[in-house]
């Protein structure tokens, strides 16, 4: 696999509720939201990363702000690779695989 472009946009809670709304049909919060853009071998798409949310939720699960923040970046770009976390077995191999990803980055 090949890295092609990829994007990270930050943004508030209420600019990524619009683009949920807008393109996914939801009405609700999300921390970040992946849009795909990969052709055959190459890599690419857009994170759109709701800063308001991943503060939150460390917060929440008592984590820096900056782990958070580094799970939800690769959270997204495991979505790129084409992993999925709709049930409850495909969270528990998204997880595994962001926990595995993260670990070989060092911690703040």
């Amino acid at each position: 696999m090949e890295l092609g472009d990829l994007s990270i946009v930050f943004c508030t809670d209420p600019y990524l509720l619009e683009i949920n709304r807008t393109h996914l049909q939801h009405d609700y919060f999300t921390d970040i939201i992946t849009f795909d853009y990969c052709s055959p071998g190459i890599i690419s798409g857009e994170l759109f990363i709701s800063i308001d949310r991943v503060r939150d939720n460390a917060k929440t699960h008592h984590e820096l702000f900056l782990c958070e923040l580094k799970r939800v970046m690769v959270h997204g770009v495991l979505h790129l690779l084409g992993l999925k976390d709709k049930t409850e077995s495909e969270e528990k191999q998204m997880r595994k695989a962001e926990d595995r990803w993260i670990s070989t980055y060092p911690h703040p």
